[in-house]
């Protein structure tokens, strides 16, 4: 299996599903190519809560705003899977989760999975602006093809320090007694603003105040009626801002990287 995630919309996907099916017979997957444009900490946090439920895949991900630069094209191994993107920290926390690090921990501190660096030679990409179609996608087809275990003997890859890859590690709140300081790492399709405040701040509340705002907390939407505004814990284990059936971000006026300061009522 080869998974896709990118931030091309339509019709870029596409030419790198055609360059895949042209090297190797991969069952594609594509998890999402909606990503915030050039939103690098939105895509990883959101890989690191979607990549992990895949049995062991090559997941080739392009949010690249760097494209053309002197950035490097990497491969990093984990265990049975195979992250194959631009090194600018868009993989690092989801081969973290997979490595079952905490965040921030480094990847040679991993003792369950082998956790494995390379650079890819990208010399000799078509294009300088595609380099999903003409550098990410044929990398992608060649790990499939010799399999992740072997991808060290691949031609046109190098080993690099796990360590020297550029990292992206998400931001903690600080958590005290019954205030929570953090900020919105990302807001959701329906509008729901997720915090970085670990979702045990709310056990046992039944309100809290956002930014001063007090708001009902629920373990469901349905928990207020159609339309109300609540708090609650969402499936990725953070606190998020919402509304039963409409948006939380433009009712409690969030958006990525807000700040947010909750009390426990």
């Amino acid at each position: 299996m080869i998974t896709l995630s990118s931030d091309f919309g339509s019709p870029y996907p596409a030419a790198m599903r055609g360059v895949i099916l042209d090297r190797c017979d991969a069952r594609l997957v594509d998890v999402s190519h909606e990503f915030p444009r050039h939103d690098v900490r939105a895509t990883a946090f959101w890989l690191r809560e979607t990549l992990p439920y895949f049995p062991p895949a090559v997941h080739c991900v392009v949010v690249d705003p760097g494209v053309g630069t002197d950035r490097d094209a990497i491969v990093v191994r984990v265990g049975r899977h195979a992250l194959v993107a631009p090194d600018n920290g868009v993989v690092l926390p989801v081969a973290r989760a997979l490595a079952g690090l905490d965040p921030g921990e480094s990847l040679a501190d991993a003792t369950h999975q082998t956790v494995e660096a390379y650079v890819v030679d990208d010399a000799d990409a078509a294009s300088s602006t595609f380099h999903g179609r003409d550098v990410f996608a044929p990398a992608a087809a060649r790990v499939h093809e010799v399999g992740v275990a072997a991808v060290g003997g691949m031609e046109g890859v190098e080993a690099t320090d796990r360590d020297a890859l550029v990292d992206c590690t998400l931001p903690a709140a600080t958590v005290e007694g019954d205030r929570a300081e953090g900020e919105v790492l990302v807001v959701d399709d329906f509008g729901n603003a997720v915090t970085n405040v670990p979702g045990g701040f709310l056990a046992d509340a039944e309100a809290a105040t956002v930014n001063g705002e007090r708001v009902p907390v629920g373990e469901t939407f349905a928990a207020v009626p159609e339309g109300e505004q609540l708090v609650t814990v969402g499936s990725h284990g953070n606190v998020e801002c919402d509304v039963n059936r409409g948006r939380g971000d433009e009712a409690f006026g969030l958006g990525p990287a807000d700040e947010v300061t909750l009390e426990r009522c």
